[in-house]
């Protein structure tokens, strides 16, 4: 799983074994080890809400998705799911999860589990 934040818009990237782990158990946590601190992000799957949704607490980023979508993501064709939240403080977050598609360019990372680029057909 990866994470990008840029100003107010998070985006999560999953490979093909971690949407299915989140279709078929309803959630995938991973964390990033910064010594005495330790960041925790996962996704999870929500029968409360009809759109994404997040919450950060305790050093933990979580984005909430419909199970109604959620768990028959893995079995479909779609690709990205986005909505725009408004905060506390007035402002808008731009949320978006999306499968992760291999690079067109060349990468030292493992993208053996990514899903194929259609851009590479």
């Amino acid at each position: 799983m990866k994470i990008r934040i840029k100003g107010n818009s998070v985006r999560f990237r999953l490979t093909q074994s971690e949407v299915r782990t989140l279709s078929e158990h309803g959630e995938i946590y991973d964390s990033t080890n910064f010594g005495e601190t330790e960041f925790k992000y996962g996704v999870v799957l929500d029968n409360k809400i009809h759109n994404l949704h997040t919450s950060f607490n305790n050093n933990c980023i979580v984005l909430k998705m419909p199970s109604s979508i959620g768990k028959e993501w893995y079995s479909n064709d779609i690709i990205t799911f986005d909505h725009t939240v408004e905060t506390t403080k007035g402002q808008s977050l731009y949320l978006l999860l999306e499968k992760d598609f291999t690079c067109l360019d060349n990468t030292i990372e493992d993208q053996s589990d990514n899903y194929p680029n259609p851009k590479l057909t």
